[in-house]
């Protein structure tokens, strides 16, 4: 898979990277982990650009969020529970991402993207709960952007020892979740205050 991958990348560039991530997104078993560290490796190694393969990765995980969506959107449950095992999508993966946007709605969406296994599967549920589809895509993006700017950060900080990425950046996965949870209750603290003002 990595070697798969790495060949996919190098040939294609930013291509590469956007259309990995996008799979990847898209439930199809790809591991972010190794896709965004190699993009860090070619950005040392000064064949790529790192805002580059970070705009690249982050648009793939929204187009591939976006499908998705789309699929929990038309074909509910039914539709997962016929065709998951095609791509390992199993039931506990489905319940584990609904369980997470039914306790925390549509933010679930923004943090769920720097979580392990849930930012995966949150789109399923997102569309399945017909959750607006330009909200949607653009707590995507903020969540993702986190996420894949870390994960090529290190790649770019380790050179050619880039796949003992995971073993770095594990500890930070739960911090940037953190960061993003109080940006988003800041926001929302900030919206009510401004609704009575409006209503004046």
């Amino acid at each position: 898979m990595t070697h798969l991958l790495t060949n996919w990348i190098q040939s294609l560039g930013y291509l590469g990277v956007f259309f990995a991530m996008a799979l990847e997104s898209a439930c199809i078993p790809l591991p972010s982990e190794i896709i965004m560290p190699f993009g860090g490796y070619l950005v040392w190694s000064g064949q790529l650009h790192l805002w580059g393969v970070v705009l690249a990765g982050t648009l793939g995980n929204v187009a591939g969020s976006l499908a998705a969506y789309y699929v929990g959107l038309y074909g509910g449950r039914a539709a997962i529970e016929r065709y998951g095992r095609y791509v390992h999508l199993s039931r506990r993966h489905v319940e584990q991402a609904e369980r997470w946007f039914a306790k925390r709605g549509p933010v679930s969406v923004l943090i769920g993207r720097v979580l392990p296994v849930v930012r995966t599967f949150i789109s399923l549920p997102a569309g399945m709960a017909r959750m607006p589809v330009g909200k949607f895509m653009l707590y995507s993006f903020i969540g993702s952007l986190p996420w894949v700017y870390l994960l090529t950060w290190a790649g770019v900080v380790l050179g050619r020892e880039w796949e003992y990425t995971g073993h770095y950046t594990h500890p930070f996965t739960y911090g940037v979740a953190g960061a993003i949870v109080i940006c988003a209750f800041v926001l929302l603290i900030r919206r009510r205050k401004t609704r009575p003002a409006k209503a004046e």
